[in-house]
């Protein structure tokens, strides 16, 4: 359900009554939230109680969830429902109670009938008699007066208000009372009067806070829906949307106090400034030019992730001497906020300038052996073990690489694998770790790796080691050479080999080693850079990697590990293919039932099955297919087998001899196509398959009595249905009146 800042005017249902439509408004209010939860948690606020309301019965007949909205700030997460229903609606209930047979004794009523018409608060005379299957039960029909709203919110919404997940909570009352901060106080209206639930100890009211600085503090709600938006603006807190334009407007204003510039956009570091502030402002600063000579990446991180601080450029993209910081306030006339945050940001860079300068007096080579005493993971051993690893999979993964023509540089990619990690023991990266991969890639840039290389080949290792842990989502770049494809894809593998080897499998929410991330990543540089990985091949030859190591001994058994990883990685070439890719979700699971090992193929043969879909002989045929995999489905159930093999009997019909020769005549044209991955051809070809098959399931009864010729007919659908299938499983694919 969308979210919005502003409401719309409540509508009239048939039969309700604007007065009988009140606006329902839900405001928690606490002390600050972290910016990073917010989001989420607002989302989870706006669900559960629009499932609480339409479950309650408060929501009109066709309610248009595109009314309500929510507002969300440090201090609050707020919803609006206009026009719910002042009261349920009353209902009839139609009770079942006991057998006739044990509610009446010679024709008396038993104490069962008693009881039964007691329970359903009706007369014993108002019982009603209803067969059920041979017998017959006693029913009373019962008028189930509906509540008010008032009091179905005040029971049901602290439970929804105690259900928000968050990744941490705390208590400050009671150990069974927890939320992501101290609430401090609780607005809960319908129109304009309060609704007094309880929740943590806070009693709801009509009475908010305003922005902490700007504001007087208390506001007074007068009304549920747009009052309470002009109410909380009054107070300077700003919606989301508002508060997201009223920030891009002051960095643009901001900017261009400096001829040429302009502040660079990054989106999630507005997201987190937008849920940092409630009326925001924003104020320019400068520092030393000097620092310039440091790394872009270094500059801009020390400025978005450590002071959240966007970065100004000219227009050129080059980095210039000023940062932009965002304010919870409405401005800074005498420049104190100014000073201190370029007071702050300089002994920052000064700390980054040091920690750059002491470990260039130690190469990445050097830095090698060290890796022995820095932990992967505590049962899979060091990092040093990780590397040699990496380097063992990555010579391999190059072999398969050259040998589909790809060209790639192994010598490259194995140098580059040895140092990529490296860079974790540098005092660079333990203090800004987030830099990890870029820092060893700028290192590698900066120092004599081997006099013998060449200055070319330095700089390929260099940015193999660079983009080694890209892509970081679905959305990120992959990397820029086939040595840093190779690297980012064996790395990857040696975890996710290693971890679901050890049974840490990723499980609903549950994610601590980003793995389904770095699943993603692999399925996309496999797609980018068409590398001729199957999945299933790329995990047991990572896992191999593990052998003899004392790892080893806490593996799971091997077709445990298989199967894991198979069903791990389908899902995510599923989503790589629906989300990223946006093919329709049919032909993903019509692509993927054929085979979902290798991500170049699926590829090709979803593009190719989009492309002919819309085809009324594709249609007809995944209607068939469907009808084929029933039928056999149903004779395995019934114990009834195929034969081995399709003869033309005696008894065999036109038809059914006439599809068979189609199948002997076609099939091994399509394999051979299918082969040279021709797949629209094949397709196309396939498509030829429509009227000989209507005309057999038009004129052919496959499943007769007698046995060898109905086992025969099934031989046959056991035949063209794997034909069929080779490229898509066609009876996934949804037609007219099938979802």
């Amino acid at each position: 359900m969308p979210g919005r800042d502003a409401p719309r005017t409540a509508g009239e249902d048939a039969g309700v009554t604007v007065e009988n439509m009140p606006d329902f408004l839900l405001e928690i209010g606490c002390d600050e939230i972290p910016a990073r939860m917010i989001g989420e948690a607002m989302g989870h606020l706006r669900q559960s109680v629009a499932g609480l309301l339409e479950t309650s019965r408060l929501l009109p007949d066709g309610y248009d969830e595109e009314k309500c909205f929510d507002l969300s700030s440090p201090r609050r997460l707020a919803v609006t429902f206009p026009g719910i229903l002042a009261k349920q609606e009353d209902v009839k209930e139609t009770i079942v109670g006991p057998p006739v047979s044990a509610a009446y004794k010679d024709g008396m009523p038993t104490k069962a009938a008693e009881g039964f018409a007691k329970k359903a608060g009706v007369l014993l005379d108002a019982l009603e008699r209803k067969e059920v299957g041979k017998a017959e039960y006693l029913q009373a029909t019962v008028l189930r007066q509906g509540k008010d709203s008032a009091a179905i919110l005040t029971e049901l919404l602290p439970r929804e208000i105690a259900g928000i997940p968050w990744p941490k909570n705390m208590y400050w009352r009671k150990p069974n009372e927890r939320f992501v901060r101290p609430v401090r106080w609780l607005v809960v209206m319908l129109d304009d009067e309060a609704i007094p639930l309880e929740f943590a100890g806070i009693f709801a009211g009509k009475l908010s806070r305003g922005h902490r600085i700007l504001s007087d503090g208390g506001v007074t709600i007068p009304r549920a829906g747009s009052a309470y938006v002009d109410a909380l603006r009054a107070a300077k807190v700003l919606g989301r949307a508002e508060r997201e334009h009223q920030i891009r407007k002051a960095l643009d204003a901001a900017a261009r106090t400096i001829p040429g510039a302009r502040w660079r956009e990054d989106k999630s570091l507005l997201e987190t400034v937008v849920n940092l502030t409630e009326f925001p402002s924003a104020v320019l600063g400068g520092f030393d030019p000097q620092f310039l000579a440091l790394p872009e990446e270094v500059l801009v991180t020390v400025m978005r992730d450590h002071q959240k601080y966007f970065a100004v450029e000219d227009g050129g993209g080059k980095l210039l001497p000023h940062f932009l910081a965002v304010l919870n306030t409405d401005g800074d006339p005498q420049g104190l906020i100014q000073h201190g945050n370029e007071r702050v940001l300089r002994a920052r860079f000064n700390d980054a300038r040091f920690f750059w300068q002491t470990d260039q007096k130690k190469s990445l080579l050097d830095r090698f052996e060290s890796l022995r005493h820095v932990t992967f993971q505590k049962d899979l051993g060091s990092y040093y073990e990780k590397t040699r690893r990496v380097q063992s999979l990555c010579s391999w993964l190059c072999e398969i690489v050259k040998q589909s023509g790809i060209a790639v540089r192994a010598g490259v990619v194995h140098k580059a694998a040895c140092l990529a990690k490296t860079d974790l023991t540098t005092e660079l990266v333990k203090e800004f770790t987030e830099l990890q991969g870029i820092v060893g890639g700028l290192y590698a840039w900066v120092q004599p790796l081997d006099a013998s290389l060449p200055e070319s080949t330095r700089f390929a290792i260099a940015d193999a080691i660079y983009d080694h842990y890209k892509p970081e989502s679905t959305e990120d770049e992959v990397p820029r050479s086939i040595e840093g494809a190779v690297l980012s894809v064996g790395d990857k593998a040696d975890t996710i080999a290693g971890m679901f080897a050890l049974g840490l499998v990723p499980s609903g929410s549950k994610d601590p080693f980003a793995l389904r991330r770095q699943a993603n990543a692999i399925v996309k540089v496999i797609d980018k850079y068409k590398l001729p990985f199957r999945l299933s091949d790329l995990m047991r030859d990572a896992r191999a990697g593990y052998q003899g190591s004392e790892a080893e001994k806490k593996f799971v058994d091997g077709e445990k590990f298989n199967e894991s990883v198979r069903m791990f990685f389908r899902e995510r070439l599923e989503f790589y293919l629906k989300d990223v890719c946006g093919y329709p979700y049919d032909v993903v699971k019509a692509v993927l039932a054929a085979d979902a090992d290798d991500v170049v193929d699926a590829l090709a043969r979803a593009e190719s099955v989009k492309q002919v879909l819309h085809l009324p002989e594709f249609l007809a045929i995944g209607a068939a297919c469907k009808r084929m995999r029933n039928i056999l489905r149903q004779a395995h159930e019934k114990s009834i087998s195929p034969a081995a093999d399709f003869e033309y009997l005696p008894d065999s019909a036109h038809e059914e001899k006439n599809l068979a020769a189609y199948v002997d005549r076609n099939g091994r044209r399509v394999e051979a196509f299918r082969k040279k991955k021709e797949y629209g051809e094949a397709l196309m070809l396939l498509s030829t398959a429509r009227e000989p098959v209507d005309l057999f399931f038009d004129k052919v009864m496959v499943m007769v009595p007698d046995e060898k010729l109905r086992a025969n007919r099934l031989a046959l659908l056991r035949t063209l249905l794997k034909e069929f299938s080779t490229i898509a499983d066609f009876s996934e694919i949804v037609t007219e009146g099938n979802g």
